[in-house]
C-alpha cells in the first residue's frame, strides 16, 4: 500500500470495516484438519440470540476467546474458533408471541441482528461452520440421539411431580424457579403439577461424573459445586412399615435410629394420597395448595412446614409408633422421598419438631461437654458425634462403631441394607412448549410407546400452529394424527419437545461437520479436534450445561460414537461485569450497556481493550466509562507514532525491555491475566516513543493484535508489510537480553516519579520545575529518562549529579542522596 492510502487521522470506523472485509474475503479464519500444525479448538459457550441484540455480557465472554484464539494462532496452532446459536426455547418462543410473530421469524432476525453485532467486534470465527439449533438439520441429530439413548435403556417415561408456571404453559426445571416464582415471568407463582415425563438417566453415570472431577483443570469453586450437586453419600436404607407396605428409608446415620419421633414424606410424592387417611384429607389438600416450588438450592433457606397425614410408622428397631408428616423441605427423588426425623441430632428436624410439638429424644451425648440447658431444655439439636444413650442394648457405643453395628444389625435381620445415595437426579427433558426439538415418539393403542424409526427423522415442527390454547404441538390435528411404524394403524405423535439443554450438550461436536445430512458428525474429524482445549463461560452453569454435556459425551463414547471421556479438559469462567453503580445490569433498571454505542464512539479495539483492562477477566467488576475513554486515547496516540515512525536503532535497555515483555506478556495470556499483559505493552511502548527499529515495532504490534486487531493490521501494513499480522508469529523471548541491572533502574525511575508526584501533591501548588540529585554513576540514567519523568509528572525536570559544582541545590537535598535514591527538590 502506498504512503497516501494511510489516512493520518485515526478514522477507526473505516479501518474496523476494511479489515473485517478483508479478512471475510482471504478467509484466514478457515481452517481444516491438517496434520502440519498442532490443533487448538477455542470455544465459547454459544450465545441465545435475543431480540435485544447483543450484550456488555456477551462482549466480555466472547473477546476473551478471541484473544485466546488469536494468540494460539499466532503461536502456530491451528486453531478451530466456531460460532453458533442456542435458538430454541422458552424465551425466545414466550417473546415471539409476545409481539405476535411466529418463533422462527422472531429468532432469525434475531439472530442477523446478532451476527452483524459479532463481526463489527472483529471476532476471528471460522463462519462456515455456523450452526442454530432450530434448523432441522441440526435436531434431527437431536431426535436421533434420542432414540440411541432409548435403545441403551438411558431414556424412560414416568410421572413425576414437576414445576408448572402456569404463563410459560409448561414444566421448568428448579433451577428455573426462583423463591417459587418462575424465571422468565417475575411475579408468576410455580405450581406442583403430577404429569407423565420423560427422563435421561443421568444418574447412570453418577460416579464416573464425580470420579473424573479432580482431573479437569476447572476452578476450584465449579469443581466443588458438581462435587456438591452429584452428591455421593454411602449410608443404608431401612425398612419402615406404613400401612402394610415397606419403605426403604436411606440414611447415613443409623446410629440415631432409637430418636427417630416422626416420619416426612415428600408433599410432591406420587403416593403421598394413598397414606392421607379420610380424617387428615381436607387439611393436607389446604396444605398442597399453599405450597410453592422451589429449587434444591432454596431449601435450606425455606421455612420447614408440614401436615400429619393421620398415618403412623412402626420403628424396626424397637417397634415405636412414629407419626407421618408430609413437609415441604424433602425431595420426592431423592432415595424413598422419605426421611426419618431425629430431631436432637438434626437442626431442620429440630425446628420442625419444635414447631409441631413433636416429641425430641437425645439418643447421642459428647463425652466432655452438656448439651442441654439449666433447664434441661435442649436449646438446638447436637450433630455432632458421642456415645449411644437411650438405645437398648446398643448404649456407650462410639457412634461410628454404632453406625457399623446398627447396620450390621438391620441387615442380619434382613430389614435393611448398605445403599448408595446420589443428590443428582434423572434428567428431566420433557417441554410442553412448541419451540423445542419433537421429541420422536408414537403413541399407538396395539402396540404401545413406538420409537419413530430413524430413516423417518426430522420429525419437524410444523409452522401453521396457534398460541394460547396449552401446547400448540397437541392441538395441531396435522402433527398430531399419524400412523403408527409397527403396526400402521392409527396413532398419535409425543407432543413433548426437548429441553434446550439436550441442544446445548453436543453442539460443539457438530462444528466439525454443520452441513453433515448424513451423520451428525464425521468420527475422523472429532478424534482430530476433541477434546476442546479451552472452553469459555460463565459459572451460572456449573450445574446444568457442565453436567449435561459431560453426561453426554460418556453416554456417546458407550455407544461408539466418539473416543474421549471429557468434552471440556480446561474450563475459564468470565466474572460478571456490573453497572458503574454496581448493582446488576437489567433492563428493569434502566442500567443495561449496548456494546454498539461504545464502538460507535470509541471503535470496537478499544471496547476489547477496556473490557479487558477494568480487571483480571474472571474477576467480578463495574463498567466506567473513562477506562474506555483512556483505551482510546492510548490507540489513538499508537496509531499517531506509527503515522510518523522511523526506524532507528535501539539500546541494551530497549532490548531488555522488549524481551522482558514478550516474555510476560506471553505467561500472562496463557493465565487470562490479561489486564496486566495490557499494562506491560502499554509500558512497553512508553519506551519505542524514544524510537526503535522496525522488527522491534512490529513486534511491539504483535503483542497489541490480539486485544486489538484492525488498528494493528493497519499499522503493520503502514509499516511496509504485505501478510496479515493475524497470520504472523508470535516472538520469543531473547532471556539473554534480559537484564536484571536495566530491571534495577527501572524500579528506581519509577520510584522517583512516584516520589515526585507525592511531593508536588504535599505542596498544593502548581510546579514549575524538579531539580533531581543523583550518585555521579546514575545521573546518565535518569537524563537520559527526563523525558519519561516529565511526562509521568507533568513537570519539567534538571537532573545534577552530587558533585556538579553548578548545580542548583537551595536546600542542600544533594548531601541526602543514596545508591538508587535521588534528591529531590520542587520550584
Amino acid at each position: 500500500m502506498k504512503k497516501e492510502d494511510f489516512d493520518p487521522k485515526y478514522d477507526f470506523k473505516k479501518i474496523e470495516k476494511k479489515w473485517q472485509k478483508k479478512w471475510e474475503n482471504a478467509k484466514i479464519f478457515e481452517v481444516k484438519e491438517e496434520g502440519k500444525k498442532k490443533k487448538f479448538y477455542v470455544l465459547e459457550m454459544f450465545p441465545y440470540a435475543s431480540g435485544e441484540g447483543l450484550h456488555i455480557g456477551h462482549t466480555l465472554n466472547y473477546t476473551i476467546g478471541d484473544i485466546y484464539a488469536r494468540f494460539k494462532r499466532m503461536q502456530g496452532f491451528s486453531v478451530l474458533h466456531p460460532i453458533g446459536y442456542d435458538s430454541f426455547g422458552l424465551p425466545a418462543e414466550n417473546a415471539a408471541i409476545k409481539i405476535g410473530e411466529h418463533p422462527k421469524k422472531y429468532t432469525e432476525k434475531a439472530i442477523l441482528n446478532y451476527e452483524k453485532q459479532l463481526k463489527s467486534l472483529g471476532f476471528s470465527y471460522d463462519w462456515r461452520r455456523k450452526l442454530s439449533t432450530h434448523n432441522k438439520e441440526y435436531y434431527k441429530w437431536n431426535q436421533f440421539f434420542f432414540l440411541k439413548f432409548l435403545e441403551k435403556d438411558l431414556v424412560y417415561k414416568k410421572h413425576s411431580s414437576v414445576n408448572w408456571c402456569p404463563k410459560c404453559k409448561t414444566v421448568l426445571a428448579n433451577e428455573q424457579v426462583h423463591n417459587g416464582k418462575c424465571e422468565y415471568h417475575e411475579g408468576t407463582e410455580v405450581e406442583m403439577k403430577l404429569l407423565e415425563q420423560w427422563f435421561i438417566k443421568t444418574t447412570a453415570y453418577a460416579d464416573e461424573l464425580l470420579d473424573f472431577v479432580d482431573d479437569l483443570n476447572w476452578p476450584s469453586k465449579i469443581k466443588a459445586m458438581q462435587k456438591n450437586w452429584i452428591g455421593k453419600s454411602h449410608g443404608i436404607d431401612i425398612d419402615f412399615e406404613i400401612k402394610g407396605e415397606k419403605w426403604p428409608v436411606f440414611t447415613t446415620r443409623p446410629d440415631t435410629i432409637y430418636g427417630v419421633t416422626f416420619m416426612v414424606i415428600s408433599a410432591q410424592h406420587s403416593k403421598l394420597k394413598e397414606i392421607v387417611t379420610k380424617e387428615q384429607k381436607k387439611e393436607v389438600d389446604k396444605f398442597l395448595k399453599k405450597l410453592k416450588s422451589v429449587s434444591e438450592k432454596e431449601l435450606g433457606d425455606l421455612e420447614k412446614e408440614g401436615v400429619f397425614t393421620g398415618s403412623y410408622s412402626v420403628n424396626p428397631i424397637n417397634g415405636e409408633k412414629i407419626p407421618v408428616y408430609a413437609g415441604n423441605f424433602v425431595l420426592a427423588d431423592y432415595g424413598s422421598g422419605m426421611v426419618m426425623a431425629v430431631p436432637a441430632h438434626d437442626q431442620r428436624d429440630f425446628e420442625f419438631a419444635e414447631k409441631y410439638n413433636v416429641p425430641i429424644k437425645v439418643v447421642i451425648e459428647p463425652k466432655d461437654f452438656e448439651i442441654y440447658e439449666r433447664n434441661g431444655k435442649l436449646p438446638r439439636a447436637y450433630t455432632g458425634e458421642g456415645f449411644l444413650v437411650n438405645s437398648g442394648e446398643f448404649d456407650g457405643l462410639e457412634s461410628k462403631k454404632a453406625i457399623e453395628k446398627i447396620t450390621k444389625y438391620f441387615e442380619k435381620k434382613k430389614q435393611g441394607r448398605k445403599t448408595i445415595q446420589y443428590k443428582l437426579r434423572d434428567w428431566l427433558v420433557s417441554r410442553q412448549r412448541y419451540w423445542g426439538a419433537p421429541i420422536p415418539i408414537v403413541y399407538c393403542d396395539k402396540c404401545g410407546i413406538v420409537p419413530v424409526p430413524e430413516k423417518d427423522l426430522p420429525i419437524t415442527l410444523p409452522m401453521n400452529i396457534k398460541f394460547g390454547k396449552g401446547n400448540p404441538l397437541a392441538t395441531n390435528k396435522k402433527f398430531l394424527e399419524t400412523k403408527c411404524p409397527i403396526c400402521k394403524g392409527k396413532a398419535k405423535r409425543e407432543t413433548d419437545t426437548m429441553d434446550t439443554f439436550f441442544d446445548s450438550s453436543w453442539y460443539f461436536l457438530r462444528y466439525f461437520d454443520s452441513k453433515n445430512n448424513k451423520k451428525a458428525f464425521d468420527k475422523k474429524k472429532v478424534k482430530y479436534w476433541m477434546p476442546v482445549d479451552q472452553y469459555i463461560g460463565g459459572a451460572e452453569h456449573a450445574t446444568m450445561h457442565l453436567i449435561y454435556a459431560r453426561f453426554f459425551i460418556k453416554a456417546l463414547r458407550d455407544l461408539g460414537y466418539v473416543e474421549f471421556d471429557e468434552p471440556f479438559p480446561n474450563l475459564f469462567n468470565q466474572g460478571m461485569l456490573h453497572a458503574k453503580d454496581g448493582r446488576k445490569m437489567s433492563k428493569s433498571l434502566g442500567n443495561v450497556i449496548n456494546p454498539l454505542e461504545f464502538i460507535e464512539k470509541y471503535s470496537a479495539d478499544s471496547l476489547r481493550l477496556s473490557l479487558m483492562s477494568f480487571a483480571s477477566p474472571d474477576s467480578d467488576t463495574c463498567w466506567d466509562e473513562k477506562v474506555i475513554v483512556g483505551s482510546f486515547k492510548f490507540l489513538e496516540k499508537v496509531y499517531r507514532h506509527f503515522m510518523n515512525f522511523k526506524s532507528e536503532k535501539g539500546d541494551g535497555i530497549i532490548e531488555h525491555k522488549l524481551n522482558k515483555t514478550i516474555k510476560e506478556v506471553k505467561e500472562d495470556i496463557e493465565k487470562f491475566k490479561y489486564n496486566l499483559a495490557i499494562i506491560k505493552i502499554r509500558e512497553l511502548f512508553s519506551y519505542l516513543e524514544e524510537g526503535v527499529s522496525k522488527k522491534d515495532a512490529e513486534t511491539f504490534l504483535i503483542m497489541l493484535h490480539p486485544f486489538c486487531p484492525h488498528v494493528t493490521e493497519e499499522l503493520w501494513q503502514k509499516l511496509g508489510n504485505k501478510s496479515f499480522i493475524s497470520l504472523q508469529k508470535w516472538p520469543i523471548a531473547d532471556e539473554k537480553k534480559i537484564n536484571e541491572r536495566f530491571e534495577k533502574q527501572e524500579q528506581e525511575l519509577r520510584k522517583l516519579i512516584e516520589d515526585i508526584n507525592k511531593i508536588a501533591k504535599l505542596l498544593k501548588k502548581k510546579s514549575k520545575k524538579d531539580f533531581v540529585y543523583t550518585l555521579p554513576n546514575e545521573k546518565q540514567i535518569y537524563q537520559k529518562n527526563s523525558g519519561e519523568i516529565k511526562k509521568r509528572t507533568g513537570i519539567d525536570v534538571e537532573v545534577y549529579a552530587v558533585n556538579d559544582k553548578d548545580k542548583y541545590d537551595p536546600e542542600n537535598k544533594s548531601k541526602k542522596v543514596k545508591p538508587g535514591r535521588p534528591g529531590i527538590y520542587i520550584e
